[in-house]
């Protein structure tokens, strides 16, 4: 049985555009995007104000992009974008959007790289994607410069994001240096892209953790970003029209590295003409202080940052937040009592939740306002269709029963870069077409309504998600592999109140160290991994020693068996669990 949009959600009006980059979509009033002379300004700094109308936005776009051309010598019509590669390691900015449109300009392809990455974490996003540039910002600096060099990246290829309170770094420039060098540079010749070659030329190589070794780099095109940045504003429109919602102020603190940040905030908010309040981190005050003195209504966040609020009553009664209209939750399911006691504390916003993944590039289920069905991720967005299927392939017909969702849609990716083997495994073809498996197991329910949405029963593929942030427990098992007090090991999920899930590792210790301190040696393999790793992989569940790893006679871990250990334990210490 194959799943559709709800009937109230329209159709696409129009197929997304194959043949134009992101950035010229995101400009072209014919295509759909709201009149610019009815648009806010796209992106407002949170922190100090700063601000530009849409014409300056893109026309700083356009001059970073002269200013590239001159360092860099690359052309838009000519050499393989594969040769134009530019990876972003910034918290967020005004002017990242710019950036990024400023290399597809060039007919180059944008990299976005998670900051909280470690050195060796970049430098393999930057040697597997072939960087030739970077952006980064003064607080990463020094983490982006270790990674530049061990990939051998110089230094006249690195390039400062304006960040607020940060200083300047000589020798690199920043972004108002490039914007002055643009401004005596000629204009670029437009680009001649041929019919189609929006739907074959990658726009985004965004970096997903799958469920084994290094996260993979997944090819989204520009049609991809195109398709799917209509179909979420087309759903979620119904929902504002009912409201009388024409623009609205957004928050823009999620990372614009990460497929949700960059294509539900950064380019959908903007395209239908709404203004991105822009933080760079997550700071309660400076998240609330936004709130206020921007009047934000849509504040598109992630679970721990509700439980965070939660938690932080007292400091929430310090602030105005009358102006919002809309929670928005996703990279992560928010828990049904979390839901409620926000509700009680708020009870005129209007909770929702959303659920895509990079593959997707991005939505694939999201909530209307108007059909607000607490629990579940929403409905289809246009231009999705589903089928939910049992282990054995079988397709599932009746509403309630769990199995893993396949999707197909305009905005399902390429595949993953130089990883044949992965693409073939989460990229399926039957007489139906090509399908993504999602690897996430759902249920079909239906909105009071009578509406069909989707609900997350469980991931399939046993990522963690910590803040948003995805960690394949197979990417730390490698790495603890690698200490010398470890001879087997295994990393599942467990609660945690403040992020939401966190890591933690059965750790079996080699016979010649059966006799040092156990505390010890849980020192070092934290050190090992804290020292490596981004801080959203580090072992906050703990470790634990065991005498073996449960493993299948084909050597496949047994995680069921691990967490039906940790859930006992848990039950019977009375925690969370």
């Amino acid at each position: 049985m194959v799943f559709y949009p709800p009937p109230w959600a329209p159709k696409l009006p129009f197929d997304p555009p194959d043949s134009v980059t992101i950035g010229d979509f995101m400009r072209n009033e014919l295509s759909g995007r709201r009149p610019i002379s009815k648009s806010r300004n796209p992106f407002t700094c949170g922190l100090t104000g700063r601000t530009y109308t849409v014409e300056e936005a893109f026309q700083r776009s356009d001059l970073i992009a002269q200013a590239l051309a001159k360092i860099t010598g690359w052309r838009p019509n000519t050499d393989s974008p594969w040769d134009k590669v530019v990876a972003v390691f910034s918290f967020n900015t005004v002017d990242y959007l710019s950036v990024l449109h400023a290399v597809h300009r060039l007919s180059g392809i944008a990299t976005p790289a998670n900051v909280a990455y470690s050195a060796e974490e970049l430098e393999h996003q930057l040697r597997s994607s072939g960087a030739k540039a970077l952006f980064t910002c003064v607080p990463v600096l020094e983490t982006a410069l270790k990674a530049a060099k061990a990939v051998g990246l110089p230094e006249d290829k690195i390039f400062l994001m304006d960040l607020p309170g940060a200083s300047q770094k000589a020798p690199f420039r920043n972004i108002e240096d490039l914007i002055a060098m643009g401004r005596s540079t000629p204009a670029l010749e437009p680009l001649k892209w041929t019919t189609g070659q929006g739907a074959r030329q990658v726009a985004f190589l965004c970096y997903s953790s799958g469920t084994s070794g290094l996260p993979k780099a997944v090819m989204i095109s520009h049609r991809n970003a195109i398709a799917n940045t209509i179909q979420y504003c087309i759903h979620e429109d119904v929902g504002r029209r009912k409201f009388g919602v024409e623009t609205q102020v957004a928050l823009g603190l999620l990372p614009f590295s990460h497929i949700y940040g960059l294509l539900v905030v950064a380019h959908s908010a903007t395209w239908r003409g709404d203004e991105v309040i822009v933080l760079p981190k997550f700071d309660l005050t400076d998240y609330l202080r936004a709130i206020e003195r921007f009047k934000i209504n849509h504040v598109l966040i992630v679970p721990p940052i509700v439980v965070r609020m939660l938690s932080s009553k007292d400091e929430l009664k310090k602030y105005d937040l009358s102006s919002v209209r809309l929670i928005f939750t996703g990279a992560a399911p928010l828990g049904g009592e979390t839901a409620q006691e926000l509700s009680r504390l708020y009870p005129k916003w209007h909770i929702a939740q959303g659920y895509g993944m990079t593959e997707s590039a991005t939505v694939i289920c999201t909530t209307s306002e108007h059909d607000i069905c607490q629990g579940t991720s929403g409905s289809l967005v246009p231009g999705v269709r589903a089928k939910v299927v049992d282990p054995d392939g079988k397709e599932i017909t009746e509403y309630n029963k769990p199995g893993e969702l396949l999707v197909q849609s305009p905005a399902v990716t390429l595949g993953y870069l130089n990883n044949e083997k992965a693409t073939a495994e989460a990229f399926i073809w039957d007489e139906d077409g090509r399908w993504l498996r999602t690897g996430d197991e759902v249920i079909v329910t239906k909105s009071e309504k009578g509406y069909e949405h989707i609900t997350i029963v469980d991931r399939l593929k046993e990522l963690i998600k910590v803040k948003g942030h995805q960690v394949a427990p197979a990417e730390l098992e490698a790495h603890l592999l690698t200490h010398p007090a470890v001879d087997d090991c295994a990393v599942i999920s467990v609660p945690d109140e403040r992020d939401g899930e966190a890591p933690k590792a059965f750790v079996v210790i080699p016979d010649s160290m059966a006799s040092r301190k156990r505390d010890e040696i849980v020192a070092e393999i934290n050190k090992h991994v804290q020292d490596h790793k981004a801080h959203y992989k580090w072992l906050k569940g703990g470790i634990e020693f065991i005498d073996t790893v449960p493993k299948s006679p084909s050597g496949k871990i047994l995680r069921r068996l691990l967490r039906d250990k940790e859930r006992e334990a848990r039950r019977a210490k009375g925690a969370k669990l």
